[in-house]
């Protein structure tokens, strides 16, 4: 038997994938995180499946689980939000399970800030705007950054900023990038992405933490900073432009 991670995606139950839905549908027991899900996620699941709700177990309770089902002979699912290859403790578990003798797969899930992306109708990287997206987070209560990977240092390169875990401290965050975004730099809030309950706050590096704390949003929320957020821009790609296009008629 294998235990699956699987990315549940932003949360709602049409934005899995075929694959993700046919293991939650061959699944004998399926942890999942409580916090970040839309339950309608877990109707993919069959009706006598085991559910298990990770958001208060901590590492080895929620290892335990699955090293024990599986030693039962039972098909196991662990969900996580977005995408198991950001911020879903993938390593951890792993880790653990390798030193179990358990065998393990993943399955990739819509990320979080692509879900966040589309719901505000923007591309991440415009021409001439912004070319990277940095994906980061800020400590908090939890775990330490490394001092290398700083927020200021990111700042610096002027590319699109997507923050995860980061809403409780929006206010400390934005004046951390004013020196190097401006305080009218687009920013938008998205939380609970592509969830019925879902929130969309748009302002500015100056404006956006006050609209952050007015409708007191504490987790399940991404930040997107950045120029490419602007709605007023004329560049254009190279790669679908006349010039490109009579440049290779040239050269035949």
């Amino acid at each position: 038997m294998t235990v699956h991670f699987v990315g549940a995606g932003p949360g709602a139950a049409d934005l899995i994938t075929l694959r993700a839905a046919a293991l939650l549908g061959a699944a004998d027991v399926v942890l999942y995180p409580g916090t970040y899900l839309d339950a309608e996620v877990l109707a993919h699941c069959r009706p006598d499946a085991r559910r298990v709700d990770t958001q208060e177990l901590d590492l080895d309770r929620i290892t335990a689980t699955m090293v024990e089902a599986h030693a039962a002979g039972l098909d196991v699912v662990r969900l996580t939000s977005g995408d198991p290859s950001l911020y879903s403790a993938l390593h951890e578990q792993t880790r653990r399970l390798d030193a179990a003798g358990v065998a393990w797969d993943v399955t990739p899930g819509v990320p979080a800030y692509a879900a966040a992306a589309a719901t505000v109708g923007r591309e991440l990287t415009v021409p001439l705007l912004a070319q990277s997206v940095v994906l980061t987070r800020t400590q908090a209560r939890s775990t330490a950054m490394p001092e290398r990977e700083s927020l200021a240092a990111y700042a610096a390169t002027g590319a699109t900023l997507v923050l995860h875990l980061a809403i409780t401290r929006t206010r400390t965050l934005m004046a951390e990038l004013d020196p190097f975004y401006g305080a009218d730099c687009p920013v938008a809030v998205v939380a609970r992405a592509s969830q019925p309950d879902e929130l969309v706050l748009r302002g500015t590096v100056g404006t956006i933490a006050a609209l952050v704390e007015e409708a007191g949003l504490r987790q399940a929320a991404v930040i997107l900073v950045g120029p490419a957020l602007a709605s007023a821009s004329d560049a254009e790609s190279y790669l679908y432009s006349t010039e490109r296009v009579t440049r290779k008629e040239r050269l035949r």
